[in-house]
């Protein structure tokens, strides 16, 4: 009778097992680099291609400024609302779970065109009652001709790109203040009380104890967010914002060539979004070791 082979024998890896060689690579990656590689290829021998390239990478310039603004102003944000949603205070617990369930709960596309076309004009219409209403009266002469400027200010001087930076930077600010929110408290209480034994106050403990912690923490998942938010600005195609997308759209029309087009647009965003994601994982392996 034929001996009944053990447990280690039957789950011996083969060469294409989860513990083989070829099993073990990240066939993913390679099929990604080999896709990419043909495009590279494509954009440099094939003058469709060529043309395509040359004329989105202006939409990639707006594309990075948009993202890393709006990153940098909904970080501030973030940071100071997840202060808020910590504190004890009611009204300020109570306004800052307002704008964070409201931000979190309208699509991000909705937001951006309220922000455009809602918030943006009452905002440039309250800046022109100031001036309209003669605020510069009880103030020197150098603020008279400051409020005095403010009546002739329009809406046509914001343009749209920095709109859509303030969309995104309303949007994802209540993203990150969940996730300062997190962090903070993360940390125990004990740190809190040990700082306050010191003779800290509240400020003092937040700023040289707690969040020294938590921003360390939290890095990983804003690493992520501005992933998420460099998708993100291709919304801002709705109001016309010469990005990548947009200009994608527009050379589709001009062109007809829709393969091609997007395509290169596709080929964009993904190199993109993989050397950040590279970043991420580098970052939370260093975030790692170090603990």
């Amino acid at each position: 009778m034929a001996a009944i082979p053990s447990t280690d024998e039957r789950t011996r890896p083969g060469i294409f097992s989860e513990g083989g060689q070829l099993g073990n690579m990240p066939w993913w990656a390679l099929l990604l680099l080999a896709t990419g590689l043909i495009l590279a290829y494509l954009i440099l021998a094939n003058p469709f291609y060529k043309d395509t390239f040359i004329f989105l990478v202006e939409g990639v310039k707006v594309t990075l400024r948009m993202t890393f603004t709006a990153f940098a102003i909904s970080m501030v944000i973030g940071l100071l609302i997840g202060l808020a949603r910590t504190s004890k205070n009611k009204v300020v617990y109570t306004l800052a779970t307002l704008y964070v369930e409201t931000a979190r709960g309208i699509p991000l596309i909705v937001l951006m065109l309220y922000v455009a076309f809602v918030l943006v004009p009452a905002g440039i219409q309250a800046i022109n009652a100031i001036g309209t209403w003669g605020f510069g009266a009880f103030a020197a002469d150098a603020l008279q001709n400051f409020f005095a400027g403010l009546s002739d200010f329009s809406i046509r001087q914001v343009d749209m790109e920095l709109r859509a930076i303030f969309a995104l930077s309303i949007g994802y600010g209540a993203f990150e203040a969940e996730i300062f929110r997190a962090g903070i408290q993360s940390i125990g209480r004990g740190q809190m009380e040990a700082a306050r034994s010191l003779g800290m106050n509240y400020f003092q403990a937040m700023r040289f104890v707690i969040l020294p912690q938590a921003v360390r923490r939290v890095l990983p998942p804003l690493g992520n967010d501005f992933i998420a938010l460099l998708k993100d600005s291709s919304l801002a195609t709705v109001l016309a914002v010469r990005e990548i997308t947009q200009l994608g759209r527009l050379r589709r029309a001009s062109t007809f060539r829709v393969f091609e087009t997007f395509n290169v647009v596709s080929f964009l965003y993904l190199a993109m979004t993989l050397l950040l994601s590279a970043a991420v994982r580098v970052l939370e392996q260093r975030m790692h070791f170090e603990e």
